[in-house]
């Protein structure tokens, strides 16, 4: 097929979701089997991300999870998507990341969040202090670079072993905040629309408008984080959606059931004002066979042109999630 569209680089985010009936170690095991499985399909990097008292998700010590992942695959870039640089000094940020880099080499990626990642008093208690160093977000980002950097910029505390990596830094963020930072730092930035994407089009624009080139980038690199659900035919990719709906619902009730099993249908099991919030924020999903899903990806990249898209789903049997980041690289290597 004749194409105009950007093709997009492919990578995945993974959260360690616990699976109805897993425990946390079963979660674990499970994304390594993913990024072990995603690895020959030529996927760039595959990112975890931070949460903290979430009783379902096991991803709150990244850095171990991105560790043990780098000690289980060969080339895939592993990262974290990202680390929620509130909750942590700047100095251990890098002495992790730097050692990673030495370990592992060039296959590190250090994504970078100002939201907490939880509740505000899981917060206090991450911080050990009652400061909200939000705010602080530019700075510690310009303080992670020094330490990164070679010896002519490093000050009397030093991060060892980081100095002289560099390691990659990416700007993470679900509004347009962050999206004049990364533009004007001159960073890759990536927008997580697989939760939160109504600003999704205006923090492009924004990004693109206000980027700066830096000894990094000569150009905007756009990355954008979504949902993606494909399987044989669209009533089985819709109805494999369900188990992603499902935890849209219970977060929306304040429920934490972990990913459940599908269902034949979710009206019978949440509100229309409960089906609207959680719909809402799905709204950054492609969900079908690998036709429907392929003149979803034109219309997207028509809007918006992104160099990279950073699949993620919660399809309850493994197998099939496998297969449907399988179906969305064979639909992309087709255009």
């Amino acid at each position: 097929m004749s194409h105009t569209i950007k093709i997009p680089t492919l990578s995945a985010l993974n959260l360690a979701p616990m699976r109805q009936g897993q425990s946390a170690k079963d979660a674990i095991d499970a994304m390594v089997h993913l990024a072990q499985f995603l690895e020959p399909l030529d996927f760039k990097r595959f990112w975890i991300a931070e949460h903290h008292n979430m009783p379902h998700l096991a991803s709150s010590a990244t850095q171990i999870l991105i560790a043990h992942t780098l000690s289980q695959t060969q080339k895939i870039r592993v990262g974290s998507g990202g680390v929620m640089l509130p909750n942590h000094s700047p100095l251990q940020v890098a002495e992790q990341y730097g050692t990673l880099k030495t370990l592992y080499g060039d296959r590190v990626d250090l994504g970078l969040g100002r939201a907490p990642g939880t509740d505000p008093m899981t917060a206090l208690a991450l911080r050990r202090g009652r400061r909200d160093v939000s705010d602080e977000f530019a700075s510690d980002i310009s303080e992670l670079q020094r330490y990164f950097g070679d010896d002519s910029v490093q000050g009397q505390v030093k991060a060892y072993p980081a100095m002289g990596l560099n390691v990659p830094l990416y700007i993470l963020g679900s509004s347009t905040e962050s999206a004049y930072l990364a533009g004007r730092l001159g960073l890759p930035y990536a927008f997580a629309a697989h939760f939160a994407p109504r600003m999704l089009e205006l923090a492009v624009e924004i990004y693109r408008r206000e980027f700066k080139p830096s000894a990094v980038l000569d150009a905007p690199y756009m990355m954008v984080c979504v949902n993606a659900v494909v399987a044989d035919t669209d009533d089985e990719a819709h109805f494999l959606q369900t188990s992603l709906q499902q935890l849209f619902w219970d977060l929306v009730r304040g429920v934490s059931r972990g990913v459940c099993p599908p269902v034949p249908d979710m009206d019978a099991l949440w509100s229309p004002q409960e089906k609207y919030s959680a719909m809402a924020m799905l709204a950054g999903s492609f969900v079908g066979d690998k036709a429907s899903v392929k003149h979803q990806l034109i219309d997207f990249q028509n809007r918006l042109n992104v160099d990279e898209l950073i699949l993620t789903n919660y399809i309850f049997d493994e197998d099939k999630q496998h297969y449907a980041y399988q179906l969305f690289k064979e639909m992309v290597d087709e255009l």
